[in-house]
């Protein structure tokens, strides 16, 4: 077809309104097409070029602001480098508008082109474009043949061009249904990824009874698989936030998205969405959102501002239920406008983890109480240390990381009448209330064996190992017995007893750290009898006798030996510290507590 339309003064041209059209350039985006080199278009560029002997061929593909070449012979630079001009350089355009063939002899003599800039930039005169359409017949651009110099073409040449926009036009909807394809593997390997974050979340939750680790490790699980930016709320008894966990998927964003939820705290209004789904336990998707819906949820105006920052174009909020349907707190996704909005398969997605994440909250807070009787417990049974005015003593129990079981690590200190003090540490094997209650036993016949009795600790050790055989009692422990003998001026005679427990170490005045070594005996509770030996070193004033369990020097992945030569290391030099600070010290140097540790630390003056 010729647009024949007589010559008129020069004058802006205004784009198509073709050119928008929602359905057309969802299929032009469906092409996956862009400005670059695409070698079975350039193909179809070449036949137009050889075939009908011009300079220049397009495959020529429109959006709503520009034209693109994914296939092009014969363009002048820059605009071959380029590949694309915008509309103000485009006669395809025009093809998409009419849907039928543009045809052209000389293009400065028609109206609806010859103000477009191509003719002097181009170098376009004669112009012959055919529609290159999908499968719909919708129109997304132009296969063209283009001269510098005026021409008439021929019909022979203008079938030619047809039958190669034709078969140009196949292999556009051929990348379509590609894409389509696409697409519907996208889905499906989306809905893997969502299986693989269920099971992740499921993993997640369980690796720890922390509520507030749990609630950080599921946050990074979530972001930025899930979402670009997350909250997870847990309510107090008041039913309002007390604890909120906030992150970003961009760690310079890590400021603003902390500050959000503190301040999600106490500023959530009446309509907040978030107050919405706590209160009523039903979820809410906003599948397009806007700093309206801040502004309207909040009574904090600074909140808005960070949303800004932040990003927010779509967002769901989902409960977090406990035992019973109770509603413990909120998981609120938001998507930025870079990211695909959410939609029902999120919701339902966010719904399972708000379940899953409701069992370990519950979990967790059963775990706490447990935890917090059996520390109170453990407590209880362990003695109030004496007051002796030539010797200062300090101790400390930790109990061993993710555990609600009691431990069977004790240790004692008594004055005997004579004024010499008996201190003891031991290690009953077990976790359990039965290892408490041994340990309680133990404990009880060390200070009825011992008290009153001045004999050599290695001879209260095999009574003690007599007693617990008579008694039969079901007793397999590790224990250290030590008698102090305070003087008034000069050094305190100290002498110990060790049945398979970690050896004493002295922390001499000038930093230097000893180890009271001795040939290993037996621990206690065994079926032969064994007659302990008694050994003996003294403190002068400013040593430091340190007596430990297992737990601070034993870990799975080095020998005791390794362990004991690390302890020493971090005692050297600190003869300074206060003793109460150097128990502190010697408990934060644990890395991992894998088991319970008590320590006894007795300091001569």
């Amino acid at each position: 077809m010729t647009d024949g339309s007589p010559a008129s003064p020069r004058r802006p041209i205004a784009p198509p309104s073709a050119l928008g059209d929602p359905a057309r350039l969802r299929a032009l985006a469906d092409t996956g097409l862009d400005a670059a080199p695409d070698e079975a278009f350039d193909r179809f560029a070449r036949l137009v070029s050889d075939l009908l002997d011009v300079p220049v061929a397009l495959v020529s593909l429109v959006s709503a602001d520009r034209q693109f070449f994914p296939g092009a012979v014969g363009l002048p630079e820059p605009w071959s480098q380029r590949r694309q001009t915008p509309l103000s350089h485009s006669f395809c355009q025009h093809v998409v508008d009419i849907e039928v063939p543009m045809v052209l002899p000389d293009a400065r003599l028609y109206p609806r082109v010859r103000n477009n800039l191509a003719i002097d930039d181009l170098g376009v005169v004669a112009y012959a474009g055919m529609p290159l359409t999908d499968l719909s017949g919708r129109v997304l651009g132009s296969l063209c043949a283009i001269d510098s110099k005026p021409r008439a073409w021929t019909a022979a040449q203008l079938r030619t061009l047809a039958d190669l926009a034709a078969a140009c036009s196949s292999e556009l909807r051929l990348r379509i249904a590609l894409d389509g394809a696409q697409e519907a593997r996208r889905r499906v390997v989306q809905a893997h990824e969502r299986l693989e974050l269920l099971a992740g979340v499921s993993e997640t939750l369980a690796g720890t009874l922390d509520v507030g680790v749990a609630l950080r490790r599921l946050a990074a699980t979530m972001v930025p698989l899930l979402a670009d930016w997350c909250l997870l709320t847990l309510i107090g008894p008041t039913g309002l936030p007390r604890e909120v966990v906030s992150v970003h998927r961009d760690p310079a964003r890590a400021a603003d998205v902390d500050r959000f939820g503190e301040l999600l705290r106490t500023g959530l209004g009446p309509d907040s969405i978030v107050r919405a789904v706590l209160r009523t336990g039903q979820p809410r998707l906003g599948s397009v959102a806007s700093l309206t819906d801040v502004e309207r949820g909040t009574i904090h105006p600074e909140m808005v501002s960070i949303a800004g920052r932040l990003g927010i174009a779509s967002y769901l909020s989902v409960p977090v239920r406990g035992v019973g349907g109770t509603v413990l707190g909120a998981i609120t996704l938001v998507n930025d406008g870079h990211r695909q909005q959410f939609d029902d398969r999120d919701l339902l997605t966010a719904v399972d983890i708000g379940r899953r994440a409701g069992q370990a909250v519950g979990n967790s807070s059963m775990y706490g109480e447990q935890r917090h009787v059996a520390e109170v417990l453990q407590h209880s049974m362990l003695p109030r240390l004496p007051v002796v005015a030539e010797l200062e003593l300090a101790a400390r129990y930790q109990p061993a990381a993710d555990r609600v079981e009691v431990g069977g690590d004790w240790y004692d200190a008594f004055v005997q009448p004579d004024g010499d003090v008996i201190a003891a540490i031991g290690d009953v094997a077990g976790h359990d209330i039965e290892a408490a209650a041994t340990m309680g036993q133990l404990r009880n016949l060390v200070r009825g064996n011992a008290f009153g009795r001045p004999d050599a600790v290695g001879s209260l050790m095999s009574d003690l190992d007599g007693a617990i055989r008579g008694l039969r009692l079901p007793i397999a422990a590790t224990a250290t017995l030590v008698r102090i003998c305070p003087q008034r001026a000069g050094a305190h005679e100290v002498t110990w007893s060790n049945a398979g427990h970690p050896p004493a170490l002295v922390v001499r005045v000038g930093g230097a750290v000893e180890v009271l070594a001795a040939t290993p005996e037996p621990l206690l509770g065994l079926a032969r009898p064994t007659r302990r030996s008694s050994h003996s070193t003294s403190l002068a004033t400013g040593d430091t006798l340190l007596l430990y369990t297992d737990g601070l020097i034993e870990r799975r992945d080095r020998s005791i030996d390794d362990g004991l030569a690390e302890l020493m290391s971090r005692l050297a030099g600190t003869h300074t510290l206060p003793l109460g600070d150097l128990c502190d010290l010697l408990l934060a140097s644990i890395r991992h507590r894998e088991d319970d540790t008590a320590l006894l630390a007795v300091r001569a003056r």
